[in-house]
């Protein structure tokens, strides 16, 4: 039987330290790779980096699966335009690719989300605002004129 030299049990016990205090982050919350990295800048860059890739293999973390979490709260919670979704998640350092990836999978949901959202607020400003400050408003906020027309359309019909 093998036994480890003292410096590489303290190593092993160095990075197992480490990984609990980063999987007490993560499961915290969930969390992209872009946060967990910014968190633990301040460590040891190597370590950092073995132990995302250890969580990644675990799939404790995933961008994919946090962008599909993060728009289904979106979704239930808020009103927004897939640009404001697209920011969000940007924002959260997400790489651009898999958010496109995902919008474009998507894309009928996304849209009908929108319509949607769009409603919503026009409903919400209809009393107290004029139609083309509402259009202007929704404009702004990254909704596209397609999903401000239908949302319009059939609220003017109802």
């Amino acid at each position: 039987m093998e036994y480890m030299s003292k410096e590489k049990f303290e190593e092993a016990e160095k990075i197992e330290k480490f990984r609990n205090k980063m999987l007490k982050y993560i499961v915290y919350k969930k969390r992209t790779e872009a946060e967990i990295r910014q968190k633990f800048s301040e460590e040891d860059e190597n370590m950092v980096d073995e132990a995302i890739e250890y969580f990644k293999e675990l799939n404790y973390i995933n961008d994919s699966v946090y962008v599909e979490r993060a728009v289904n709260e979106f979704k239930a919670l808020k009103n927004m335009s897939i640009k404001e979704v697209e920011y969000k998640l940007l924002q959260k350092g997400i790489r651009k690719k898999i958010v496109d990836d995902y919008i474009c999978k998507n894309k009928e949901t996304m849209l009908e989300y929108e319509i949607s959202s769009s409603k919503a607020i026009i409903l919400k400003k209809q009393g107290k605002s004029e139609e083309k400050d509402i259009r202007d408003y929704l404009y702004k906020k990254g909704y596209m004129s397609e999903s401000i027309n239908i949302a319009f359309d059939d609220i003017n019909e109802n």
